[in-house]
């Protein structure tokens, strides 16, 4: 019996060349309450996606111009990483396991259970609405770390390495008091409770000593699942 999924949020973006399993594919998703759009080859995808938008792929492998797995490499050097579902009448091991390290949620060989399909999908879209609110957290932090002056910057990485206030202030020449005006306007623009949340949050902003970016991006990604640890 199919899952009801109608309190998922997204699209599932079905990208299959054969007509007739696309076409029954998106009657499905449509039975259990979710949108849907239907591509007949990677290109098109290609060509109206929108990172931006909430969903996840059901992709063929197999298809002319562009394979699924070509189209996964794709994604991938764009930065997109919307949760994958292959399936394939073709599959082999040594393709699966491709895929999957590559980040694939699932890898169904043809003909699978629409069942299992259902579920593969809803897990899919609650990857997926992780991924956006870990997204929408890190950008936020982004922004009100941007928002600190440099002096608030510097101070802010210091306070992380656990220096006490009177340490702070004879290395940068400053009164102690002012050194606390300073934390209180960090923990504050922050939105930070304390110095240890202060912390993680520099540590997830993936800052250096200087605080600068060592990486745009630094969340280390689980070669199975795409699920930052």
């Amino acid at each position: 019996m199919t899952q009801d999924s109608t309190q998922l949020v997204g699209t599932v973006f079905i990208v299959d060349d054969e007509d007739a399993l696309r076409d029954s594919l998106a009657l499905l998703m449509r039975s259990v309450g979710l949108q849907c759009q239907t591509f007949t080859n990677a290109i098109s995808f290609l060509a109206s996606y929108d990172p931006s938008q909430r969903g996840c792929l059901i992709l063929d492998v197999r298809m002319p111009h562009m394979s699924g797995l070509d189209l996964q490499q794709e994604l991938k050097r764009r930065g997109w990483n919307p949760p994958i579902i292959f399936i394939t009448g073709h599959g082999d091991v040594p393709m699966a396991v491709e895929a999957m390290r590559a980040g694939a949620t699932a890898f169904l060989q043809k003909p699978f259970n629409f069942d299992e399909l259902i579920r593969r999908v809803n897990a899919a879209l609650t990857l997926d609405a992780e991924q956006h609110q870990r997204q929408r957290g890190r950008e936020a932090r982004r922004e009100r770390y941007a928002r600190l002056t440099p002096r608030e910057r510097e101070i802010a990485i210091r306070l992380c390495t656990g220096a006490a206030n009177k340490v702070l202030a004879s290395e940068l020449g400053l009164s102690e008091r002012t050194v606390e005006t300073h934390r209180a306007n960090i923990l504050r623009k922050m939105a930070a409770k304390g110095v240890a949340e202060l912390a993680q949050m520099i540590l997830l902003l993936g800052l250096t000593d200087y605080g600068l970016p060592a990486d745009p991006d630094p969340q280390p990604i689980d070669p199975i699942y795409f699920r930052p640890r």
